[in-house]
């Protein structure tokens, strides 16, 4: 299995890029974040790959950090989620937002990206939210603070002084840990 590739960028697409390693070109598929830090061609590139084998291919999945390896080997993980599929939701949201979308458990967030339908969005946050935690808990927004943290912003956003937003955030009596929630309970106290 190849681990990693060292060597010359020979050619550049959105979905895959061609290593020059001796002599001899790899074609590597990568997200576009990875494309994107890339350099030009002929630079040098390192690059952790993701081997992938099938009875009929061999596929090279490249990736220049090491979270977003181990967050597109546990979506490969999850039933229906495969390589190209993987690598096309690491293309549609960044590896912040979607460890962070994962743990809140915002399914309606994750479904926005190309290919995820509902039902998997709630498999990947069924099978995904333990395993996250584990790979990237400063990621992970901090739980109610930073979901309070939201919704003050989203307040100020919506017109709200933020005095005023603070201290309606202050009365709700059963205080949620979930956004949506939180934010209908603060403006109930905002409109009475």
């Amino acid at each position: 299995m190849i681990g990693s590739l060292r060597g010359t960028l020979g050619d550049k697409a959105t979905d895959y890029i061609i290593v020059d390693v001796g002599g001899v070109g790899y074609r590597v598929q990568v997200a576009l974040s990875t494309f994107y830090v890339l350099g030009d061609l002929g630079d040098e590139v390192t690059l952790r790959i993701y081997t992938h084998v099938r009875d009929d291919a061999l596929q090279l999945y490249g990736f220049v950090e090491e979270l977003e390896q181990r967050i597109f080997e546990s979506l490969i993980s999850v039933a229906g989620i495969g390589p190209k599929l993987a690598i096309t939701i690491l293309s549609g949201m960044e590896v912040d937002t979607l460890v962070g979308a994962i743990a809140e458990e915002n399914v309606a967030r994750l479904s926005t990206i190309p290919g995820v339908g509902r039902k998997t969005a709630e498999r990947m946050v069924l099978e995904l939210k333990d395993k996250v935690a584990q790979l990237a808990p400063a990621v992970i927004p901090g739980g109610p603070q930073g979901v309070r943290q939201d919704v003050l912003s989203a307040l100020v956003n919506l017109g709200y002084r933020p005095r005023d937003a603070d201290r309606a955030l202050e009365k709700v009596e059963d205080p949620s840990e979930r956004f949506e929630e939180l934010l209908r309970q603060t403006l109930r106290v905002l409109a009475s």
